[in-house]
This record gives C-alpha cells, structure tokens and sequence, in this order.
C-alpha cells in the first residue's frame, strides 16, 4: 500500500514440497525475481532435499524454513494465537480428500506459525497437491491471501481435490494457456492467470561465433518417460550415419539403465553419450557450444507431462534452435522460424527434423537462434513473469 513516495509491497511465502532440488531451477529463479521487485519472500519447504543443487539455491536454503525442523509446540502456539479463526479453515479441511486431516491441519499450523513470525501477507504454493491444501488452510487461518501454480504431474497424472482447491484458492496460475483452459473448464468461476517459468537471460550467453557448426545436438533433462529419450535415441537411429549427428544426453533418472541398453541396441554407443546431471552453470557454460537442443516431450502412460519446460527457453536465452513437440507449451515457446516442432512420440517426423538440423547451414541455425532469443527476451524472462505474478498477488 502506498506510504508518502513509497509502495510496500507484500510478503510473500513460497510453500513447496522440497528445497533445493537440482531440476527445479524455477522455483529459486522465480523466487529472486520476485525480490528484485521489492516483495520480501519467505521460502517455507516441507523438507530438505538430499543431493546436489544448483548453487544459487543452495545460498537460498540457508534461509529457508523446514516444517521437518517444528515440532508440536510451535503448533500449539500458533493455533493459540489465531484460535477465533479457526473455523475460517475447517470447511476446507474437511472437504478435501488429498491428504489425512490430522496431518492436514498439523502442517498447516506449522506454516502458519512461521508466517505469523515472519509477518507474511499472502502465500503461495508451487505444485496443486499437500503444498496447496496446506497453504489454503494457513492463510484463511491468518486471514491473508492464497495462491498456487501447477506444474506437471500435480495437475495431469496425481491430481488431489484439484478443483476444490481452483475455487477456494485466491487465484491460481497456469504455466500454459493449455493449462489454463483446463483449469477453467475445471472450475469456470476460478480465477486463473498464465504466468509462464522465466528464465534469467543474463545466466545464458547467446552462441558465440561458429558454435552452430558443430555437428552435436544436446538433450537435458531428467531421463523418465516424459522426456521421451526413448523416441529420440529411436530417431537418431532412422537418421543416415552420413547425416547424423552426435547426441549428449545431460541428466539422470530412473530410465538411465534402460536408455543406455536401448542405445546398444540400436547401434548408437558411438553417437551418444550419457554425461549424467550438470547444474545450469554448466549448460550456461557449454550450451552454446552445440549445434541445437532437442526436447521431445510426451505424456506419460499416467498422465504426467512438461507442461512449461524451462530448458527450451534456456536454450532461446543462448540463441540455440530447438526441436521439440507441439506439447502443452512448448507450442507457445517455439515457433517455425526458431526452430522445429513435432507431434510426441511421431519418430519419423523427428528424425526428419535432426537431419534437417545437421544439414542446415551454421548461417541459417544461428540466425533461427536469434530469432528463438528475441522471443524470449520479449515473452518468458524472469523479470517479465515476476511483474505478472506480482500484479496478481498485490490485487488479492
């Protein structure tokens, strides 16, 4: 609210299910956009993640809250303090079928304790399963605003109570306008905003000066089946060896094993390398040096999808073409003229699209790139996506 020539902008808590996780860059870069503005933010995680993390989150952990740290006393007093609202969260509470109630109101009022010490004036939740449900029953305790974003498998392949939490949420953001219209056929009287995963364009250099002519293609990524590795190594396979590029495969998953067979299988152990996970320091550092990523999505037989995958718009950011499929955003990322886009699992179409790739002139790639980079800089950076989120926030 206005103060003289000053704006005070809320405070923010960001509920999530665990911090630092290395794939989820979005979570940390939305997080310090959203700083930069001038909100304070209050980063609130169910748990630690074990493992390696991006460095940038791991200095945003140090400040982070664990609900896995509180105990029942900061329960008890927290719900002491707020005991004429409680009430104001019980109809939800008992609506929902998500999680256990008990554990429901549990969490809830250790979230709330936090905020009520940190002085928090709305909350929001990244992911729509316990992050959201908690973060409901906490601001209408405290009598703040509540928000959340769906990704992914939250919101396509394990959805809880999805469309009671679409209505008793402030507002809700989609990551795609795919997602959005899904949301409001949902819950039409929701209110829902497109506020897509930015991406910092200062972290990603654009390709240096003869970086298209190399003749690899790099894929990044977490190696499930939503990824579609699979249809890619199948594609690179139905390329002529005369035309065919080599391929690195950046990350780690549960389909590693099964990946590298198949990679025997299909003749491929000279073309493909497995480099296992890198942090974006490292993409920063070598994704110029490729010739094009390749990103072909599909939906998994439960349902999950990328829905708004960052690293498309990480590769925009350093000018590199893109294949990828006309999956759930990635339609509205990349465009002909950026690069290529073909239907999920549709291999033949996509080995069409590599060969084109490594049979373009280095000229033409790097002008598709440039294009790509415009693109984001206009639609998808950090900053951008941070003002729109700010906005819906401070209407709350």
């Amino acid at each position: 609210m206005p103060n003289g020539n000053i704006t005070i902008m809320k405070t923010i808590a960001y509920l999530i299910p665990a911090f630092p996780v290395l794939s989820e860059t979005f979570i940390g870069t939305e997080i310090r956009a959203m700083e930069s503005l001038g909100h304070r933010v209050v980063p609130i995680a169910f748990r630690r993640h074990p493992g390696p993390a991006q460095a940038s989150d791991q200095r945003l952990a140090v400040r982070t809250w664990y609900l896995s740290d509180l105990g029942p006393a900061d329960a008890a007093e927290a719900l002491g303090g707020i005991r004429p609202s409680l009430l104001r969260g019980l109809g939800f509470a008992l609506r929902q079928r998500g999680l256990p109630r008990a554990a429901l109101l549990y969490g809830a009022a250790r979230v709330a304790a936090v905020m009520r010490y940190e002085g928090c004036t709305h909350i929001h939740a990244h992911f729509a399963q316990a992050t959201t449900a908690t973060a409901i029953v906490a601001a209408r305790w405290l009598g703040i605003g509540v928000s959340f974003v769906g990704h992914g498998s939250d919101v396509y392949a394990t959805p809880a109570d999805l469309a009671l939490k679409l209505d008793r949420a402030d507002f809700a953001v989609a990551v795609c306008e795919d997602m959005r219209r899904d949301f409001t056929a949902l819950a039409p009287r929701a209110r829902v905003g497109v506020v897509y995963c930015g991406v910092d364009a200062r972290t990603f250099a654009p390709v240096v000066s003869g970086a298209a002519e190399a003749d690899r293609l790099l894929f990044i990524g977490r190696l499930c089946e939503t990824k579609g590795v699979a249809d890619l190594l199948e594609a690179l396979a139905l390329v002529p060896a005369a035309h065919r590029p080599r391929l690195d495969l950046v990350g780690d998953g549960p389909l590693r094993a099964a990946l590298r067979a198949r990679c025997t299988r299909l003749g491929l152990d000279d073309w493909v390398e497995f480099l296992g996970a890198r942090p974006a320091e490292w993409l920063a550092r070598h994704g110029p040096g490729y010739r094009a990523l390749v990103a072909p999505f599909r939906i998994a037989a439960n349902g999950a999808r990328d829905t708004d995958p960052v690293v498309v718009k990480e590769a925009m950011a350093m000018a590199l073409p893109v294949i990828t499929t006309t999956l759930m955003g990635c339609k509205e990322m990349v465009t002909e003229e950026s690069g290529w886009r073909v239907a999920p699992g549709d291999r033949a179409a996509l080995a069409r699209a590599i060969e084109t790739v490594a049979t373009t002139a280095p000229l033409r790639l790097a002008a598709m790139g440039q294009v790509g980079r415009r693109r984001l800089l206009e639609l998808f950076t950090a900053e951008r996506q941070a003002r729109a989120l700010s906005a819906l926030v401070e209407e709350v």
